[in-house]
């Protein structure tokens, strides 16, 4: 079966003939070798650039908004009818009560409509349009604009240009309604400027648990202790603990722990499970919040220390714990006394303010978010006083961007009260903030010239990805940032540490790993050389990483001409901007035609174009349409795809980028045939009740209705069998199909297994269960351990909507040795003999609701 799988696949792939077609057209192009290390620092330099462009727009934006506030005259008799401005929430409802602009004009950079001469101007729903701070803030505000103007006359590409007040109040440029595609007002109605403007904290929250604070007042804390993690970022580390006669964490972490989105989860839910029972104890509940601070033996900011206590009051003041732990003030405590009470406030105002930090009241859920952000003014003092040198510009997480942009990072810097008078001093007015678009990004790192398996990637000083080929997050919910590591990025082993770790403290270096990777689909594992360079972009504090298959290293250079597309078989090509001025057409054979007469205008080497690729491609593949086969292809780095008979084109459903497509970066790590089974319709199993063999162009089953023989691919899917009842199951895991016997052969070492994790999963929501019994167990089924789990399919966007993050576990499988397997072809043959001759397939052992998970 070896002999006649390797000659039959020679014969009809036609590769001898392609190989040959190449060498009779050497003369067309040249080899050249590529330097991975150029190509990685031209593009660190390329997006240094660009991010040193934005800071600099950021700098003379800050630097012109503290000027215009210290020039300001401060009025208390201000009216709402004085200050004209373009509300970008009003101009939705279209009320007359605010100036609209009437030149709204659909722009491509922003996917929406916008106006560049006028700003827009968005207050929270919590924050009254015509307080005297607000309506101040409009006013010297205004004078903006031109600086704004002038960013975007310096630099076209810039986005959008945002100042964000600490009282709530944001101007933006250019103005645009506050809304999205669906022309519906943005549900995302509230954010935080703080963090551009906070140092660094370890902060632990201390919870009154007691049974005074149950009902209204324990739904109060719950509330506010999550709007204070809000405020917290990836450079903070932080905790919580309940407390009444004892205390304990409330989570699951026994110390801080970095305050990044999944830490801060956990905590939220830990937090919603407190329960309110017993007396109040401070003394016990502030050692323990000290114990926390004072644990050395993990990760910390070493910057701000703080413990925040929510309470409804007590007659307490733990004087003997402050002096013990606290004598020299280096924590500050911050008191919010929460709820409606007649409790004394005095002694935990005495707390606050013998440790320096402020005591703040939280009456009512209206209160909580003013209230829980208050502390970051005073953390931001130190910052004001000392001046420039406390100027940094900071570029936070990927997210989601509200207003459309698809993934973005945002460059933030501090806006400072320059003012004299006392009681304004010292103060963060605000933060002035750009956009970067993360395609923006991606269009430095030319994508085409190190082959489909190699890749450029980026992380940050916390070893989150910026760049990376698995940053694909599936939640489209605005109010998280997209915090994935590049641990969690690719398959983890020892080496990725080590590279990671090296990254992040700004070495540079090339390392070669063997790892495994996934295929594009994902649902196999591949074993394949590595080569990683990285160079440090010290700059940005963004670090430049690029990854080269081992087998990639020429890149080819082609002059002649161009044959006629379509003469032989159907043609596609991939959707690539071969050239700046000239963007792919949905129709496939008009873009070639323009493509044909664009050439002929403009020489291969013109800058404008990288069109030598598939030139060529398209010239050399063109002689291999011989041997009659029922329909085969050619499929080229240059993006050509030629099939062949023509009329096979019309059911061809691979991607035409080859660069995404499975099998062609499958084959690319590997010296062996690699098939690709496709579904197949079953016939009548019996007739005239004589076993019937149904076979399928490769190969050749021993006709025996006892013996199952089954062909499986290297990642354990079915091909071939001699069965007729597995034949509508081509294509699918044979775990699924036949368990037990799938178990064996991981027993029996042909097969082995590797868990993996996707960490940016959709999952329902967990619905909380009412019943008063105890939950049922499910015990997993020989099945479920060897579910793949390939039925998640995209869900619509409102669908999405609807549901959370989580992390995903899936199982792919493949071979142990290749020494076991068919020399030259990536299959495994198998056969079995059944106890009796109309042996069924497992169906239904699998719930195929279960999702993208599975065992």
């Amino acid at each position: 079966m070896q002999k006649d799988l390797i000659s039959l696949t020679d014969t009809a792939s036609g590769m001898d003939s392609l190989i040959e077609s190449y060498h009779n057209h050497r003369d067309r192009f040249k080899v050249e070798s590529n330097s991975p290390t150029d190509l990685v620092a031209k593009a660190a330099e390329n997006i240094e650039k660009l991010l040193l462009t934005r800071s600099q727009a950021l700098k003379r934006l800050a630097s012109e908004a503290e000027k215009y506030q210290m020039e300001h005259e401060w009025r208390d008799d201000y009216t709402e009818d004085e200050i004209i401005y373009y509300n970008s929430k009003d101009g939705i409802n279209q009320t007359n009560k605010r100036f609209v602009p009437d030149d709204f004009q659909d722009d491509p950079d922003f996917k929406r409509k916008v106006s560049y001469n006028t700003t827009a101007v968005h207050i929270p729903t919590d924050i009254y349009n015509g307080s005297t701070i607000v309506l101040n803030e409009l006013n010297w505000t205004e004078a903006l604009e031109d600086v704004f103007r002038k960013n975007k006359e310096e630099d076209p590409s810039l986005l959008w240009q945002v100042f964000g007040s600490a009282t709530g109040l944001a101007r933006f440029f250019p103005a645009s309604p506050w809304m999205d595609s669906s022309k519906t007002q943005q549900k995302i109605d509230l954010y935080d400027v703080h963090p551009g403007a906070a140092s660094p904290k370890d902060m632990l929250i201390l919870v009154d648990a007691s049974g005074s604070v149950s009902g209204l007042t324990l739904k109060l804390i719950r509330t506010s202790v999550s709007e204070m993690l809000e405020t917290l970022s990836d450079d903070d580390y932080v905790n919580v603990v309940s407390f009444h006669e004892t205390a304990k964490v409330a989570a699951c972490f026994q110390n801080l722990v970095q305050a990044n989105v999944r830490n801060k989860k956990i905590l939220k839910v830990a937090v919603q499970g407190i329960t309110a029972k017993g007396i109040t104890n401070y003394r016990g509940g502030f050692e323990k919040a000290f114990e926390q601070l004072a644990l050395m033996n993990a990760s910390r900011a070493n910057c701000n220390k703080i413990i925040m206590l929510f309470t409804d009051g007590g007659e307490e003041k733990a004087t003997e714990i402050f002096n013990k732990y606290n004598s020299d003030k280096k924590v500050r405590i911050f008191t919010f006394s929460v709820g409606q009470h007649n409790y004394d406030k005095g002694p935990i105002q005495s707390m606050a303010c013998e440790n320096r930090g402020y005591y703040y009241e939280i009456p009512s859920i209206g209160a909580i978010r003013i209230n829980t952000q208050e502390y970051l003014d005073v953390l931001g003092r130190p910052m004001v006083k000392a001046g420039q040198k406390s100027k940094q510009v900071q570029w936070t997480n990927v997210y989601l961007d509200a207003l459309e942009l698809g993934l973005v990072i945002t460059g933030t810097l501090p806006v400072f009260n320059r003012t004299n008078t006392r009681p304004q001093s010292q103060l963060i007015l605000g933060v002035m903030a750009v956009d970067v678009s993360l395609e923006d990004i991606k269009r430095l790192t030319p994508r085409f010239t190190f082959g489909p398996n190699g890749y450029y990637f980026a992380i940050d000083p916390n070893g989150y990805v910026l760049l990376h080929p698995n940053l694909q997050p599936k939640n489209p919910k605005f109010q998280e940032p997209v915090t994935l590591d590049f641990l969690d990025a690719e398959l983890e082993d020892e080496v990725k540490v080590e590279i990671r770790q090296k990254m992040i403290d700004g070495e540079t270096g090339d390392h070669m790993i063997s790892t495994l990777v996934k295929s594009q689909d994902e649902v196999r594992l591949l074993l394949g050389n590595r080569l990683r360079f990285s160079i440090p972009e010290t700059l940005t504090n963004v670090h430049q990483h690029t990854v080269l298959s081992s087998r990639v290293f020429f890149l080819p250079s082609f002059t002649e001409s161009l044959l006629a597309f379509e003469e032989h078989g159907h043609t596609f090509i991939a959707p690539r901007d071969y050239c700046k001025d000239l963007k792919p057409l949905k129709n496939n054979t008009a873009f070639l035609k323009e493509f044909l007469d664009y050439i002929d205008r403009k020489t291969p080497n013109n800058p404008m174009c990288e069109s030598h690729a598939p030139r060529n491609d398209a010239t050399i593949t063109s002689p291999s349409t011989q041997h009659g086969v029922l329909a085969r292809f050619v499929a080229t780095d240059g993006g050509i795809t030629r099939v062949y008979p023509k009329s096979a084109g019309q059911y061809w459903t691979e991607n035409a980028e080859t660069y995404e497509s499975s099998f062609y970066k499958r084959n690319l790590d590997n010296d062996l045939y690699i098939f690709t089974p496709t579904p197949w319709s079953p016939t009548a199993a019996y007739e005239n009740g004589t076993c019937v063999c149904v076979c399928v162009c490769v190969c050749v089953c021993v006709c025996v209705c006892y013996v199952d023989c089954v062909i499986l691919d290297d990642g354990g899917f079915l091909v071939m069998s001699n069965q007729d009842n597995y034949m509508d199951q081509i294509g699918r895991f044979f775990g699924v199909m036949d368990p037990t016997l799938m178990l064996d052969l991981v027993n029996s070492s042909l097969y082995t297994f590797n868990k993996t994790f996707d960490y940016q999963s959709l999952c329902d929501p967990e619905k909380e269960t009412r019943g008063a019994g105890p939950r049922s167990v499910y015990v997993p089924t020989i099945a479920d351990m060897l579910n793949i789990g390939w039925w998640a399919t995209a869900e619509d966007l409102s669908d999405s909507m609807s549901k959370e993050g989580c992390i995903t576990q899936q199982t792919q499988y493949f071979f142990e040795s290749s020494e076991l397997s068919f020399k030259g072809t990536s299959l495994r043959l198998q056969s079995v003999a059944s106890p009796s001759s109309d042996r069924k397939p497992h169906n239904g052992a699998l719930n195929p609701n279960r999702g993208g998970g599975g065992f």
